[in-house]
């Protein structure tokens, strides 16, 4: 079921926010259809494909690069994941020594150096990318144009819709000279009453699209600690189906944009309404007592 141009696509998201978990059970679910994967962990702790892997270890290109006085071999860099999909990790520098975003860069080049595009031939190629901007390396899937789109993963937290905001500013810089374009957020973890309301006003504000919204689920926390997918763990769930709605989104025909990042003021003023708007509802359903 193989394209002849794979649709590479990035997915950013704040440490910590679970845009590694996403992006496995996207590409999970995308596996389980039939196509061809290759996911590219592009965070410094090298734990993107994990959940694809049973929680084995991998070693990165950075660290093979250091260590080998010969190119890598694509083996030796790579493992085969749940339904077939090609497992990649860039890895990071030695702690404290060079910039975190470049084994991004160098894991790119090796991986054409050994034409892992033609010869894999994927349908697919998602790059899990830490949205903590840094660097500019991790700006690297969207400045040089290597994905076709890019979706931002974020909660209601205050500091995952500040990282999301500046993924729109880079996005809003690279796109016009040939960067990608934003193909939406994606609401994740949303539990509190409040959560969908506050992401759908903040897609609103930034002339974005909300493209799914993910549930909290024990389910997920349930299948990481048997180091797998919800789609391989639980493919019945619905919260599997939540993942197979979520893939179907992020990989159809969609309208790519760029977005309307908010100033420095105008985010927190943003954020100071919706905090007035939440602690009024708590306090009106508590009684406004102390």
């Amino acid at each position: 079921m193989s394209n002849s141009q794979p649709r590479h696509i990035a997915i950013y998201g704040k440490g910590g926010i679970g845009k590694s978990t996403t992006t496995s059970n996207i590409a999970a679910a995308l596996a389980e259809a039939g196509h061809r994967v290759i996911q590219i962990g592009c965070d410094p702790k090298s734990d993107s494909t994990t959940i694809l892997r049973g929680g084995a270890e991998l070693p990165t290109v950075l660290d093979s690069l250091r260590d080998r006085s010969r190119k890598p071999k694509l083996e030796e860099i790579s493992a085969t994941g749940f339904g077939g999909v090609l497992c990649i990790e860039a890895g990071g520098p030695v702690p404290g020594v060079g910039c975190a975003g470049r084994g991004i860069s160098a894991a790119v080049d090796l991986l054409e150096d050994l034409r892992v595009f033609e010869t894999f031939q994927p349908d697919y190629v998602l790059y899990d990318v830490l949205g903590d901007v840094v660097c500019g390396g991790f700006a690297v899937p969207i400045r040089d144009g290597i994905a076709d789109r890019a979706f931002v993963v974020t909660s209601s937290d205050f500091m995952a819709i500040f990282a999301a905001n500046n993924l729109f500013k880079a996005i809003d810089k690279y796109a016009p000279s040939g960067g990608a374009r934003l193909g939406g957020i994606i609401a994740n973890s949303l539990q509190l009453p409040h959560a969908r309301a506050l992401i759908d006003d903040f897609a609103e504000r930034t002339g974005t699209e909300v493209v799914g919204y993910v549930p909290r689920s024990t389910e997920v926390a349930q299948a990481e600690l048997y180091g797998q997918t919800v789609i391989e763990a639980a493919p019945y769930s619905e919260q599997a189906e939540v993942y197979r709605r979520l893939a179907r989104r992020v990989t159809g025909e969609i309208d790519t944009r760029l977005p309307r990042p908010l100033n420095g003021p105008d985010l927190k003023d943003w954020a100071r309404g919706w905090g007035d708007r939440i602690f009024g509802t708590e306090t009106a359903a508590t009684g406004g007592g102390i």
